[in-house]
């Protein structure tokens, strides 16, 4: 539905270190940076974009699909290394579902940054 999704942070190099490593467990990275702006993303397309072009803008909740719930833990150990603070640690959710398994973590700017994988016990 969504091609891909832009919006502005209060410290472009800080952001740029949190989101590469808390999102490296996912298979996401840095795929190209353009004016003052970085696409991270999976396969040489970049889906979310982030640039210091303005305000930031108020927590926003961004999920990011896990292909499994080791990936999960792993994206949850390497947020929090990267300075993210905890917002809920690795586990079922089954009040989504009963098989929704995610982690959350506060990131630059108090973004609700998750992972989440919805396969059972993968």
């Amino acid at each position: 539905m969504i091609d891909h999704l832009g919006f502005s942070v209060s410290n472009y190099d800080e952001s740029k270190t949190f989101f590469s490593k808390a999102l490296a467990p996912l298979g996401i990275s840095l795929v190209m940076e353009f004016k003052g702006w970085a696409g991270l993303g999976k396969h040489g397309k970049a889906e979310i974009w982030f640039g210091q072009s303005g305000p930031a803008p108020g927590p926003m909740h961004i999920a990011f699909a896990a292909e499994s719930r080791e990936q999960v833990r792993q994206f949850y150990a390497a947020a929090l290394e990267a300075g993210a603070k905890d917002n809920g640690a690795p586990g079922i959710r089954a009040h989504y579902h009963p098989d929704y398994y995610g982690a959350f973590v506060i990131g630059p700017d108090g973004h609700n940054i998750e992972a989440v994988c919805h396969t059972p016990d993968a």
